[in-house]
């Protein structure tokens, strides 16, 4: 078990919430099985192999999003098969384990796996490019449970344009379709996810926006200069709609190894919009080699003991590490 009991009970108090694994595409391609505790060897466990639910339990991880990936190479239909293989991927895990695995929707539903002793597991898409460009194919993901879509990843596709990657257009905001999209997803219940989006399309969709918006998945800029990193005016856009930035495990985009590189981008996030702000977004099982002390999930108490280390009170790590997030959930709700 890692951390102190200090950090243990804050996680007791608080189950962590993560905003984006995509552990089910690996379960897609190798089988992988999420009930069953993963020791991965190199050079396989620096992409992968970082979350299942033994280390989830372990790691005191109330809930965690699970991205949904596919990847646009050389084709724009199909995609939304890919997706759909995944969702079948969870729905399986949690009819073998409903007392340790559910798929939960609200937050009442992630409230209801804690009190039972489960995991909540979350359903999010990385890259609109999934839709196909049919609208809806949105709304057939939400009735699957889809919880949040993020715009964009590596490739532009019918809504948007990339920070970085194919089609990469930096002075290009939303296109009609995915200005449509954004709207859709607020009718939906489906949180609007500004990972990977260029400057400009970020902006507009928090213009647009009129529930809170998330950023699943990212470092920031003021604390260390990478093109994966957001800005302080992309913060004070997604602050100002309520919403909530979830930070990057891996060290490349977060300017260091170790826990105190998290704990800067986690603290510049406070500074510059306050603690109603900043949440978890590891990515782990994405492509990423996570910082050596958050390899894996039962080791995110280790990050609790370092942000007590540098002063944030308990009431705010309690924030960072659940009910940020839960607010941006119960703020998006789904309709009944």
């Amino acid at each position: 078990m890692y951390g102190s009991p200090d950090a243990r009970a804050l996680h007791a108090l608080s189950p962590a919430i993560d905003l984006h694994a995509d552990s089910l595409m690996w379960s897609r391609w190798v089988g992988y099985d999420l009930h069953v505790r993963h020791d991965p060897p190199l050079p396989w466990a620096a992409i992968g192999g970082h979350v299942d639910v033994p280390r989830l339990i372990e790691g005191g991880i109330g809930a965690q999003f699970f991205g949904l990936v596919s990847l646009p190479v050389g084709q724009r239909r199909g995609l939304a098969a890919v997706i759909y293989e995944q969702i079948d991927e969870l729905e399986k895990a949690a009819r073998a384990r409903p007392d340790r695995l559910i798929k939960a929707r609200t937050a009442a539903d992630i409230e209801t796996a804690t009190k039972r002793g489960a995991v909540a597991a979350l359903l999010g898409i990385e890259g609109a490019h999934a839709l196909e460009g049919e609208i809806e194919q949105l709304e057939r993901f939400a009735r699957r449970g889809v919880r949040y879509l993020g715009l964009c990843h590596f490739s532009a596709n019918e809504a948007c344009f990339p920070a970085y990657g194919q089609g990469r257009r930096d002075g290009q905001g939303l296109t009609p379709f995915g200005r449509e999209v954004v709207r859709r997803c607020e009718e939906l219940g489906v949180i609007v996810d500004l990972a990977h989006i260029n400057r400009s399309g970020f902006l507009e969709a928090c213009e647009m926006a009129t529930k809170p918006p998330m950023v699943s998945h990212t470092g920031v800029l003021g604390a260390f200069a990478h093109w994966r990193n957001i800005d302080d005016d992309q913060l004070r856009a997604v602050a100002d709609r309520g919403g909530c930035v979830g930070v990057i495990f891996c060290p490349q985009f977060l300017g260091g190894e170790g826990l105190e590189p998290v704990v800067r981008h986690l603290r510049h996030i406070i500074d510059v919009v306050g603690e109603d702000t900043p949440a978890l977004g590891s990515d782990w099982d994405g492509f990423i080699i996570p910082t050596r002390d958050l390899c894996d999930a039962a080791r995110l108490p280790l990050l609790t003991d370092a942000l007590l280390a540098a002063g944030f009170s308990e009431n705010v790590i309690r924030k960072l590490l659940r009910d940020n997030a839960l607010r941006v959930i119960r703020d998006n709700p789904v309709p009944s």
